[in-house]
Parts: structure tokens; C-alpha cells; sequence
């Protein structure tokens, strides 16, 4: 009996019927068929508008750091549930340590946006963007720019060699935006996608229509998407193209393609340095993790002239070592097959095309290797290849920078100085990341200038970072990973820079009470209350977005000053000697210390008994305007300017706007307080 592979759409799970037509599955090792993929009769109509209607309102209703919250429980979630995704994965060809990048990587991206997301975004659903802009001498007429939710819904079209991470590190930042997602992953190893799919279904976390799953094809699916909806795509450049055109304008079309990615050996880093050794290092792992089946993996070693034999017998060495060529099941395997056969097939069509334009083996061969599979099984059934490099006598070879064999297949070439090494680069067309193995700074700065345009990602390796560097090939969740030209273009991951990718930044222009109503965030000339408590008095349950204190005048005297000065040692000129100050185009002689004035206004401000606020968390944006003389008096105003509770505390933090003025009403200094403010107080009883 045939087995089909479910989707997930409209809130259930969802199997064809029956489908002659339906693609089978294999397991990577050994040919057995793992399950058939279709979506013959699947309404993809229906999930596109249940993601805009139901995905919509569940997204919309919660706030930036309700959505991360989901993400870390999600995260918890699929991290207890690690072992069977791992045995899953080794039906596709990944052995333990690939499931890491994948399984691993992909739990990692949803604790790092949900950690990102609770410290740099608002507890609210609009994120500011840059500075207030006074359009106004008056400042009654305001400007600034916003980031608001898409009405839309998120596809992603994946590719077969990351099920998990590659769709995780799409959909987190979507879902934070408020973005219902779509799943669409690559038949090979969509079944482990379905499980991790299931898997966070089951935990009943998950928004109604935040997220849904389509098993196969997606015919027609391009003429239902429109103005609001994003499409996110990994695979090949050629097949970006053609979607790419398929797409309305409106729809938000970004992919991250293949790319003949390079890994430059600096001049300096000889045989018997600790950055060669971390050079072969490297290249044998890009080489052999999931089977060099990776769109960041190294395509192109770069070495400095006469080094390619000392390069290939390390790497030799190393392969000798540490390689075991087999089924990830069996033990001892540490290089997995292919995802399939068919695969394998185009990997060594792209190999002879190396091969024909010049391409000499320097390590490993074409021929079928000696894999290690279990009892009863022949290494035929298999998708199996061994590590290949290939040595070019001219790097100017068009192959060498067109070709890629997605498989554990690279290039090597020389160069003659480090200017050749980066053009060498550029030939690629537009890289995912490029690295370099140097100790010298002045290398490294020269490859940045002249390559970095060509690069989405530069990484630079030496002994000072070798240990803890997360290599060549593997993005990390806090920096950008895509690329331009060949790479397609597009930019994903980077914090929460790839949140606002799927919002939309409008500017907004208005009074100060019109934009603070519209931001959450208090704006100078909008509304205060200074009646009643203290604002230090209340709690966040009480404390209100423009609750305010103004304080009394304080006059700075010359004492002062010099107290300050001998107490803090702080004896600048400016503070301690007149005829000096008095030549200095900024002050009128001697003056007041910045940090004398800001402590007093603290001072002013603050109401000392226990209460609320906890503490003092910092100070931002801190900027002294006008100089203060013995003589001057001071006052602060200070306003509750912005209100984020912590999800997972009984706290929260409280920006406020500072100011301080002089007896002439000209703003002295002007800064953010943080503090710590409890959700709720409740005074403690007087003993009497």
C-alpha cells in the first residue's frame, strides 16, 4: 500500500487520495522507498486565504513579545523531540554531526529571534524607525518612519538540503512580524519537514493559520498572491528565475540561490601555521558536511602559487583520518550519501564538465567509494561519493567559476598577489560568503576593499579565532545571510533586520499627539500628567505613557563645582581654571561638569522611598546642549516616554524622556532613564 506524505492546511492535516503521478522518496542509503509525495486535489486556494483571514486576526492579536514567547516554547518543544528528528534525517543521508547545522541550527534560529525579539522590539505591533524629524519651527508638526504588519501571507519555497533550518529561519521572523507562512518544502526531504511541522502542531501553541504545510506542488500558486504576501525562495538561480518572473508586481520576491562561494589561503599562511592547518580543517568540513550539499559550502579553495600540492596532501591526510564514507546508521560513518541517487547522477555530470575543461583530481575520484552500510545492503543502492578536489592550471577557467557540482566537490586554483586573489572571486559572480585564512591585518583589509561588494557574508580565520569560529559555511541567525548577483540578491536572517523585511516601513507626519497615540511612544509636545502620584509611585499597572514629574530649580554654585571636581577627580579645565575656559569657543568661562548636572537632576526627580521601580537600568541618547555658570539654576522634567513589561518577569522596563533646563529656559542637557518598574505594588503596612 502507498504511502503518502500529509500537508497541513486550513487548520488540518490533509493526504491524497491516490496519485499514480505521486514522486517517490528513497532513502538516501539504501533505495528503500520512504513515502510519496502529491498534492493532487489539495485546495491551495483555500490555505492562501485561510492564511490571510484566520493568520491574520490570531497574528494580529498579539503583540511582538507574545509572538516571541511562542517562539521559544516552539523551540522548547521540538528540543525535547531532537532524537527522532535526528533518526529521521539519516533516511535523507545525514549523518549526527549534519543534523546539528539542520535540526540543531533550526531550534537555535527560534530561541535567538525570540531572545532578539523581547530586547530589541516594543511590546507593542509597530517598530520606529529612526529619529523624531521636527518639520515644524514650533514642533507641533512631527516626522518619522514606522514598520507596520503585512496584510498578506509569507511563502517559502525550500530547498531539499535544509528541511528544518531552512524553513525555520524564515518562518521565525515572519511570525514575529505577524505574518502567517506557507511551507512549501523540496519533495527529497519533505518528509522530515512534515514531522517537524507535526511536531509543533501537536504542542497546540501555535495561532490558528500562522502556519501551514503543502507536501509536493504548488501549481497555480503564484496567480493567487498579491500585494501584501512575500515569497521567500532557496534553490537553484536558474528555477529563481523563473518564479521570480511569475510573481505579481507587489508580491515581495526574495531568494538566496547557489553560489560558487570561495575560501582564499592568505600569503602569509604557509604550511606549519596555524592558519593553513585551520584552512584544510575548514575545507574538509565544507567538503563532507551533509555531503557538501550545502549552498554556503566551499566551491572555490584560492591558494597562494606553488601551494596546491602542500594543500592537497593535508587535506589528503586529513581525509585519511577522519573520513568513513556510509550510512549514517551504520557506526563509524562520518560522511553520509547524497539526498538520492538521481542527485549523485547530476553531481558527476557536473564533475566530468570540470573534468573536460581541464580539471585534474588532486583528491578523491569519480568512482563509487568503499561504503560502509549495514548487513545485506550494497553500497550500489546508494548515493555515495567520496571528497573531490580538483586542480585548474589557469584560474581564469570559466568552468571553475560557473560550474557548481552540489555535492562534496571543490576547485582549486592559485593566485600570484592578493589583488588577483579577489578578482578571482568576483569571477564567481556575486557570493554567499567567502573566507579567508590570514594573520595579517593588512591582507584581510585589502580582500575586504576589493571583494567585499562580491560577498554577502566574509568570514576571516586565524589562530586568535580558529577555535570558536563558526565556519565558512554556516550562517548564524544574528547576520545576514544571502548574497548578491549569482547568490540572488536577496537577505535573510540578520536579527531583526529580516523581521522588518516582512513589514512594510511607512513615514508618518503628524502632531506630537497624533504620533504618540499612533507609536506607543511618548513625543516632546504631546500631552502630560503631572497630577496625582509621583509617577515613581506607580506601578506598570497604573504608570501611563506621558505621566510626568517637573521638579523644583537648583542653583549651581562655584563650591559646587569644585567639590565635584576634587571628589571625582574629574579637574578639566573647563571646570577649574577661569582665564583657560574662558578662551574655549564653547564656554563663557568656567562651567559646570555634565555629569554634576545630570546626578542633581536625578536627585530632583526621584522619589526615594521604597516603591515600583526597582532600579536604574541605564542612560541613553545622553546630549549636553547649553553650558551651565555658577549662578544658573536647573530644573528636570522627566515623562514617562515608553512602557515594555517583560513577558517572563514581574518587571518591566520604562524609558523615560529627560530634560534638563536652565533659569532661562533653554534645554541644558536631554537624555533617555531606563528603569526597572514592577507590574504591580502593593505598599507595605505601617507599623505604628
Amino acid at each position: 500500500m502507498m504511502t503518502f506524505l500529509p500537508s497541513y492546511v486550513k487548520g488540518a492535516w490533509w493526504t491524497p487520495v491516490e496519485d499514480p503521478d505521486a514522486a517517490v522518496v528513497r532513502d538516501a542509503s539504501t533505495g528503500d522507498e520512504v513515502v510519496r509525495v502529491s498534492t493532487k486535489g489539495l485546495d491551495l486556494a483555500g490555505a492562501v486565504a485561510f492564511a490571510r483571514r484566520e493568520g491574520q486576526r490570531s497574528l494580529g492579536a498579539l503583540t511582538f513579545h507574545q509572538r516571541a514567547m511562542v517562539l521559544k516554547n516552539l523551540a522548547i518543544a521540538l528540543n525535547e523531540r531532537r532524537e527522532e528528528l535526528y533518526a529521521l534525517s539519516m533516511r535523507s543521508g545525514s549523518t549526527r554531526r549534519d543534523s546539528l547545522s539542520d535540526i540543531d541550527g533550526g531550534i537555535g534560529v527560534l530561541f535567538t529571534f525570540s531572545s532578539k525579539a523581547r530586547r530589541e522590539l516594543p511590546a507593542g505591533t509597530v517598530v520606529l524607525d529612526g529619529p523624531v524629524e521636527p518639520l515644524s519651527k514650533d514642533g507641533s508638526f512631527l516626522g518619522r518612519h514606522v514598520y507596520t504588519r503585512l496584510p498578506g501571507v509569507a511563502v517559502q519555497i525550500n530547498a531539499f538540503n535544509f528541511p528544518m533550518w531552512g524553513s525555520l529561519e524564515k518562518f521565525a521572523p515572519a511570525f514575529l512580524a505577524g505574518l502567517p507562512t506557507i511551507v512549501k518544502p523540496a519533495t527529497p526531504t519533505a518528509y522530515i519537514a512534515e514531522a517537524w511541522v507535526r511536531m509543533v502542531v501537536e504542542t497546540g501553541l501555535l495561532p490558528e493559520g500562522s502556519l501551514q504545510l503543502v507536501s509536493g506542488s504548488v501549481p497555480g500558486l503564484f496567480d493567487l498572491l498579491d500585494l501584501g504576501d512575500t515569497v521567500g525562495f532557496t534553490g537553484s538561480a536558474s528555477t529563481a528565475e523563473r518564479l521570480r518572473a511569475q510573481a505579481k508586481t507587489g508580491v515581495r520576491f526574495t531568494s538566496e540561490t547557489d553560489s560558487i562561494n570561495a575560501s582564499i589561503l592568505g600569503p602569509d599562511a604557509v604550511p606549519g601555521t596555524p592558519e593553513f592547518d585551520a584552512y584544510v580543517k575548514q575545507l574538509l568540513v565544507e567538503l563532507t558536511t551533509k555531503a557538501g550539499q550545502k549552498c554556503t559550502a566551499i566551491r572555490r579553495a584560492i591558494v597562494p602559487a606553488g601551494t596546491t600540492d602542500a594543500v592537497a596532501a593535508a587535506l589528503r591526510e586529513k581525509i585519511a583520518e577522519r573520513v568513513v564514507v556510509g550510512d549514517p546508521r551504520v557506526e563509524g560513518v562520518t560522511m553520509g550519501p547524497l539526498v538520492s541517487r538521481e542527485q549523485r547522477d547530476e553531481v558527476l555530470r557536473q564533475v566530468a564538465v570540470l573534468q573536460d575543461a581541464g580539471g585534474r583530481f588532486v583528491v578523491g575520484s569519480a568512482e563509487a567509494p568503499d561504503a560502509r552500510v549495514a548487513d545485506g545492503a550494497s553500497p550500489a543502492d546508494g548515493a555515495f561519493l567520496e571528497p573531490m578536489l580538483l586542480a585548474f592550471a589557469d584560474a581564469a577557467t570559466p568552468a571553475v567559476n560557473d560550474i557548481e557540482a552540489f555535492g562534496p566537490v571543490a576547485s582549486i586554483v592559485e593566485y600570484t598577489d592578493v589583488a588577483e586573489a579577489a578578482t578571482i572571486v568576483g569571477r564567481g559572480g556575486g557570493s554567499l560568503v567567502t573566507s579567508v585564512a590570514t594573520h595579517d591585518p593588512g591582507v584581510a583589509t585589502e580582500l575586504l576593499t576589493r571583494m567585499g561588494a562580491m560577498n554577502g557574508r566574509v568570514l576571516f580565520l586565524d589562530r586568535d579565532d580558529a577555535r570558536t569560529s563558526t565556519g565558512h559555511g554556516a550562517p548564524v541567525p544574528h547576520l545576514v545571510h544571502g548574497g548578491p548577483g549569482r547568490a540572488g540578491g536577496g537577505e535573510e536572517l540578520g536579527g531583526i533586520r529580516s523581521v522588518l523585511h516582512s513589514m512594510q516601513r511607512t513615514a508618518i507626519q503628524g502632531s506630537p499627539r497624533m504620533l504618540t497615540a499612533l507609536t506607543g511612544v511618548w513625543h516632546p509636545g504631546a500631552e502630560t500628567d503631572t497630577a496625582g502620584r509621583h509617577p515613581f509611585r506607580k506601578p506598570l499597572s497604573d504608570l501611563r505613557i506621558g505621566d510626568a514629574v517637573e521638579s523644583a530649580e537648583r542653583e549651581v554654585t562655584l563650591d559646587d563645582i569644585e567639590v565635584f571636581a576634587n571628589f571625582t577627580g574629574d579637574t578639566f579645565y573647563a571646570h577649574m581654571d577661569e582665564e583657560s575656559a574662558a578662551a574655549n569657543p564653547f564656554f563663557p568661562g568656567r562651567v559646570a561638569h555634565g555629569y554634576l548636572l545630570v546626578s542633581w537632576a536625578a536627585g530632583l526627580f526621584v522619589d526615594p522611598a521604597p516603591g515600583p521601580v526597582l532600579a536604574n537600568s541605564g542612560l541613553e541618547n545622553l546630549r549636553f546642549v547649553t553650558p551651565v555658570s555658577p549662578g544658573d539654576r536647573i530644573r528636570v522634567a522627566l515623562t514617562a516616554k515608553q512602557i515594555t513589561p517583560r513577558e517572563t518577569d514581574e518587571y518591566g522596563e520604562v524609558r523615560w524622556d529627560a530634560v534638563i533646563h536652565n533659569q532661562d529656559d533653554e534645554i541644558v542637557a536631554q537624555y533617555d532613564v531606563l528603569t526597572l518598574v514592577a507590574k504591580t505594588w502593593q505598599p507595605a503596612e505601617v507599623l505604628v
